[in-house]
């Protein structure tokens, strides 16, 4: 490693070390601190103690409150000018104005310089002892505590440049999920208008044919008008279903003209149109069906519609059905029996449908040829 890189890494290290350790840090700017204030320790026992052990404390405020710090050791090291006690008040003093330098507010900063060179043209002048070349040691002082500001004032812009890109990347991130977003829901609206275009348009082909087969039939007096008028109620209730499954693609608000998704009630309404296909079926129910969550309801609805559609595509003619519905104890069972020639030879996309469903609601599914015909039975729980 090339001593560049190891004195990135270094410096990586105490960086890493300051943010998540900074009493750490304190420490390690105290301790050499400490050591140099040794000799006036043993020169001067008691005043020296006391002025070092004063000095810590604004080490450790420095961050929080960096301005209270510099001016606890502006006054402490006064007292040590006038005492004539040399702890290291100098040097904290150059940690402070950094300090303030790098999380002081700006007129903090200006007041400690203008505080700063009142002091050492004190001290250096007229306090501290005598030296041959004031003018010097002025100069080297202002000199070491510009490089204080001036390393404090690049820390401060260092770390709102790093705040900076961190809002910055924030932002793209937000920026790519809100792309994301939208590129999804564009997908989906030209989903809806494609099904919309092609669905809609046949299904609405059928039920015109069904509504000008049922009254010409009607105009003739034959059994097959009625047949044709739940084609076409049927056809029509699609397309209600169609528009308002597209309107989610969409992202649309619910049209309020709309109905409210079906629940055990609407039953009644599916099963007439069942039995006009020519299925018989006999409906039964149990218990407190109506304080079934709407959700719940919609996959019991769902699962019967489902159910009664296999028996037509499967059980043959002349095939009879019977839904049971019973609630009890927080749970749904629903059982669909028909004796026709049995269900689909292999899983279709209506008992996939059913067993998702059931697995919304913590149930099970039962699907397969019973002593005669073919068996739903699905076991749902009501949500706690």
């Amino acid at each position: 490693m090339s001593v560049q890189g190891w004195l990135v890494d270094r410096q990586t290290a105490l960086r890493a070390l300051d943010r998540h350790r900074p009493w750490a840090m304190d420490t390690l700017v105290a301790v050499p601190i400490v050591l140099s204030s040794i000799p006036n320790v043993i020169e001067k026992p008691v005043s020296a103690t006391i002025a070092t052990l004063v000095l810590l404390p604004p080490l450790y405020w420095r961050r929080r409150y960096p301005f209270l710090a510099f001016l606890a050791v502006v006054v402490i090291d006064l007292i040590e000018v006038l005492l004539d006690v040399g702890v290291g008040a100098g040097v904290i003093l150059l940690v402070m104005l950094f300090g303030v330098a790098s999380r002081g507010s700006w007129r903090s900063l200006a007041t400690a310089s203008v505080l700063t060179v009142a002091l050492l043209t004190a001290e250096i002048y007229f306090l501290g002892p005598v030296t041959e070349t004031p003018t010097l040691t002025m100069s080297l002082a202002l000199g070491i505590a510009v490089a204080a500001v001036a390393s404090g004032v690049a820390v401060r812009t260092r770390r709102a440049y790093l705040i900076a890109l961190e809002d910055r990347a924030d932002r793209l991130e937000i920026e790519r999920d809100q792309r994301a977003r939208l590129a999804v829901a564009d997908e989906r609206a030209r989903v809806a208008r494609e099904m919309h275009d092609i669905v809609g348009h046949h299904v609405s082909v059928i039920v015109g044919l069904a509504d000008g087969g049922a009254a010409l039939a009607r105009s003739r007096e034959e059994q097959t008008a009625e047949p044709l008028r739940l084609i076409g109620e049927t056809g029509r209730q699609a397309l209600a279903e169609l528009r308002r499954t597209l309107g989610v693609l969409r992202g649309e608000d619910a049209d309020p003209q709309l109905r409210p998704q079906p629940g055990i009630e609407d039953l009644d309404r599916l099963l007439p149109s069942i039995r006009g296909a020519g299925l018989a079926v006999t409906y039964s129910t149990s218990g407190e069906l109506h304080t079934l969550g709407k959700g719940l309801q919609l996959a019991v609805y769902r699962i019967v519609q489902e159910a009664l559609t296999n028996t037509l595509k499967h059980a043959g003619r002349g095939a009879a059905a019977t839904v049971t519905l019973t609630a009890c104890d927080g749970e749904v069972r629903v059982t669909v029996r028909d004796n026709g020639r049995g269900g689909p030879a292999a899983p279709s996309h209506g008992l996939l449908g059913m067993r998702e469903r059931a697995a919304m609601y913590d149930g099970t599914v039962t699907a397969g040829p019973a002593e005669r015909g073919w068996l739903v039975d699905v076991v749902l729980k009501e949500p706690s």
